[in-house]
């Protein structure tokens, strides 16, 4: 019989789930951070864009949102610290996965996490 694991889901339900399935999920779950993450970078990049070339555009003052421009680049900065921190945890419970026998490696590209630059 398969060991089961317990755990409260947000609505605070008690939910009993497998190992096996317990992993898919989380496997899932960091594959849609990672993801998001790289939205996220993506969308801020393009706005850094338009605002920088608005700005070139309008060919007044080359400081004219500068304040903006910073913060926009902080933002981008802090996405960055988490998508590193988000690939330091994807290696950790890898290794949890490994140690507890529940995986060898990241799934191939048709499985639930992909490879790439985030990949562990």
């Amino acid at each position: 019989m398969a060991k089961l694991w317990h755990c409260q889901t947000l609505r605070g339900k008690l939910m009993t789930m497998t190992p096996a399935i317990a992993t898919m999920r989380i496997t899932s779950s960091i594959r849609e951070a990672e993801l998001a993450l790289d939205e996220a970078l993506c969308k801020l990049s393009r706005l850094l864009t338009q605002l920088i070339t608005a700005r070139i555009e309008d060919e007044g003052d080359a400081f004219v949102g500068q304040a903006e421009v910073m913060r926009l680049i902080n933002a981008q900065k802090s996405i960055s610290a988490s998508a590193n921190d988000l690939a330091r945890v994807h290696g950790g419970m890898l290794d949890i996965g490994r140690e507890r026998l529940l995986i060898d490696d990241c799934p191939d590209e048709n499985g639930p996490v992909r490879r790439g630059f985030l990949a562990v």
